[in-house]
């Protein structure tokens, strides 16, 4: 990777060479150019405009590799917030996607989309994030791999959740019992009422989870309990990909698929 920058200049002139990266999101710009949102170690997440890719070309275009789930080698340059993406190849690793494992790995890249800050470089994240690609493939189990995931994120953003003490007087979570989540806070204990509304997480459930174990019960205890904590973070925006999960379920469901 190689960084020029101009003292003179209000806005510093950046290149950056062949920095690994991975598109999360693109939108059609102007005629023939995009916008792309793309997750990078060093530099976070960026917005980059691809000039003229939308424009055929003899023998493809640079817009032909500019795709999810794609190990990329991106350089870049610019002295504006928008920067404009020189060059991109191909790196090793990619994966094929497809069905529900397909709308996991957009459900991710949302979620990177919509939780993390420009210009914030998470160099751990960006790891699991590949990890996470490879986990999606066939034969791994897709519960687990996204709850490690979010639960990964939220660690990584500053917003964990204590899965071995209660936020209020740090008490050990104690199997047999029941808690809440609190908003800003943590895990409650609360007293199971079948009349309440407040979703409720057995206790032996969460010190599973906080020990890494991912059985049939923490499993959709995980699922219900990051559904609650990322829309503390999300706001009142609901999830596109979440959407399109969801009428792809319906959709196989009336074609006889599993």
């Amino acid at each position: 990777m190689s960084v020029a920058k101009s003292s003179t200049a209000e806005l510093a002139s950046v290149r950056i060479n062949l920095q690994p990266a991975y598109l999360l999101h693109r939108q059609a710009y102007r005629d023939t150019s995009q916008l792309l949102e793309i997750l990078t170690p060093e530099h976070g997440r960026l917005s980059l405009v691809a000039r003229g890719v939308r424009r055929k070309a003899r023998g493809g275009s640079t817009g032909a590799i500019l795709q999810p789930f794609v190990p990329l080698l991106v350089s870049f340059s610019g002295r504006a917030e928008l920067k404009t993406l020189t060059s991109a190849e191909v790196a090793k690793g990619a994966v094929t996607l497809r069905g529900e494992r397909l709308f996991s790995g957009l459900y991710l890249n949302e979620l990177l989309v919509r939780l993390l800050h420009r210009h914030d470089p998470h160099p751990r994240l960006f790891a699991r994030y590949a990890q996470t690609l490879q986990d999606l493939v066939p034969g791994v189990s897709l519960d687990e791999t996204l709850r490690r995931f979010e639960l990964g994120l939220l660690e990584e953003l500053g917003y964990n959740i204590d899965l071995a003490s209660e936020a209020h007087g740090g008490e050990a979570l104690q199997p047999g019992y029941w808690y809440r989540y609190e908003s800003g806070s943590g895990l409650v204990r609360s007293v199971a009422d079948a009349r309440s509304e407040i979703p409720l997480f057995p206790g032996e459930d969460l010190l599973a989870l906080g020990q890494g174990e991912f059985n049939v019960s923490s499993r959709k205890t995980a699922k219900r309990l990051m559904r609650l904590v990322l829309a503390e973070h999300l706001g009142g925006k609901p999830l596109r990909s979440r959407d399109l999960f969801s009428q792809y379920g319906a959709s196989s469901s009336t074609s006889g698929a599993s």
